[in-house]
């Protein structure tokens, strides 16, 4: 890709910076100065990293605080189908038409919202649908492919085409110019960035020499010699009816071709743009940070506009103290002496039943002292890319309301 030039023109609306005033009923504590960093003055954020590390919590976290702090009008996209985040938003379920957070849920949350939360969930189904109307270069093409029967077959799980979806669904609505914030949670993906690559590999798919050849029985007045004992075995497994509703797929795909390369470009230049900014999500486990490495040096090779690294569920800092891990350092060692000492004053347990416990305490804190030790020492080394490196303590409980969210968001340290 090209380095960052200006995204289409889209509707755009003036949000407050989120350290202005807080909203009514919010949590005392103020607002979050790691959030406010993260979505003050944006109008697209694309979370992106390895997966199950809490990418999609996150960017409804970082929703839910821009609708209370922000104001104007927000809007999270999500890839996971997860009833529990659509419970935690107050909705019921998301689907692929954008619904709008009701105010009651902020209300029985405690908070007080100056603008509107809205969510929508990839519906892979329907967005190709939605793509077919849009490019279609008439009725009639348009009818002929939504009826296919292979098209309807597959259409809901074409291999590899939620990355492109993803993309396309955010140039649709950036260019519809709804919103003022679109935070898009970024498919899982085998490799580091298939979402940025998604658009390219769509256009050329459809001038492919895999999709003239499947249209060569079909569209040709002969077959070579060489083919056409394929295409005699394939008939007489797949039959006639099926290869033909095949070739009839592709033909009428074919004529979208223009359509999907006008597209393509135009959502790379989205992309790529000055108004859209990364943020690469990951905990400080091996494997997810090294994925977020990769994450970083494409995104950062491309020229994109990386924001931040925010690191989930990170070990609070009192368990590096060095005055607590010598207390249990003491605990441990003299474990015997401690537990006779209080015995008497816990009813109902013995002084070697004390012992044990105590023992294990002190065994459990140096576990957690050494995994958060480590973790220091993986975060310092994203530390030394000069990128805003933020950090979300790990939670003792799940997320399961509108509170849950904004309290994630509001713990977010800088």
């Amino acid at each position: 890709m090209s380095p960052r030039g200006d995204a289409p023109a889209g509707a755009r609306k003036t949000r407050q910076g989120a350290g202005g005033a807080s909203a009514g009923g919010a949590s005392a504590g103020g607002a979050s100065a790691g959030a406010a960093k993260l979505v003050s003055g944006k109008r697209i954020i694309v979370a992106c990293g390895p997966g199950g590390v809490g990418k999609t919590t996150m960017a409804a976290a970082l929703g839910v605080f821009a609708a209370i702090r922000d104001g104007g009008k927000v809007l999270v996209v999500t890839v996971d189908p997860a009833r529990r985040l659509a419970d935690a938003l107050g909705i019921g379920s998301i689907g692929n038409t954008q619904r709008q957070v009701p105010m009651a849920a902020f209300e029985e949350a405690g908070v007080k919202p100056k603008g509107e939360l809205w969510a929508a969930m990839l519906d892979m189904k329907e967005s190709w649908d939605d793509l077919v109307r849009r490019h279609a270069p008439d009725a009639a093409t348009r009818d002929h492919i939504l009826s296919n029967p292979l098209y309807q077959s597959i259409s809901a799980r074409f291999v590899q085409s939620q990355d492109y979806i993803a993309m396309e669904r955010l140039y649709q609505i950036y260019t519809d110019g709804d919103y003022d914030l679109v935070i898009v949670d970024t498919p899982p993906s085998r490799n580091a960035l298939d979402f940025l690559d998604a658009p390219k590999r769509m256009a050329d798919f459809f001038s492919s020499r895999l999709l003239k050849w499947l249209l060569v029985p079909y569209r040709a007045k002969w077959i070579n010699v060489a083919s056409r004992p394929f295409y005699q075995i394939a008939d007489r497994i797949l039959g006639s009816q099926f290869l033909t509703d095949i070739s009839d797929f592709f033909a009428s795909f074919q004529t979208m071709y223009d359509g999907f390369v006008r597209r393509a470009q135009a959502v790379e230049r989205l992309i790529e743009g000055r108004e859209t900014s990364f943020i690469v999500i990951s905990t400080l486990e091996e494997v997810p940070l090294r994925e977020a490495r990769t994450f970083l040096d494409e995104l950062g090779s491309r020229g994109l506009g990386l924001s931040a690294v925010l690191l989930n569920k990170v070990l609070p800092a009192y368990l590096r103290d060095p005055k607590a891990l010598a207390l249990a350092g003491q605990l441990e060692s003299e474990t015997a002496e401690i537990a006779a000492e209080i015995a008497g004053s816990v009813t109902g347990v013995d002084a070697e039943t004390l012992a044990r416990v105590l023992a294990e305490m002190a065994r459990g804190f140096n576990d957690f002292h050494a995994s958060a030790e480590r973790e220091a020492r993986l975060r310092k080394r994203l530390e030394d890319r000069s990128l805003p490196v933020m950090a979300v303590p790990y939670m003792d409980t799940e997320v399961t309301d509108l509170r849950g969210l904004f309290t994630l968001a509001e713990a977010i340290e800088t």
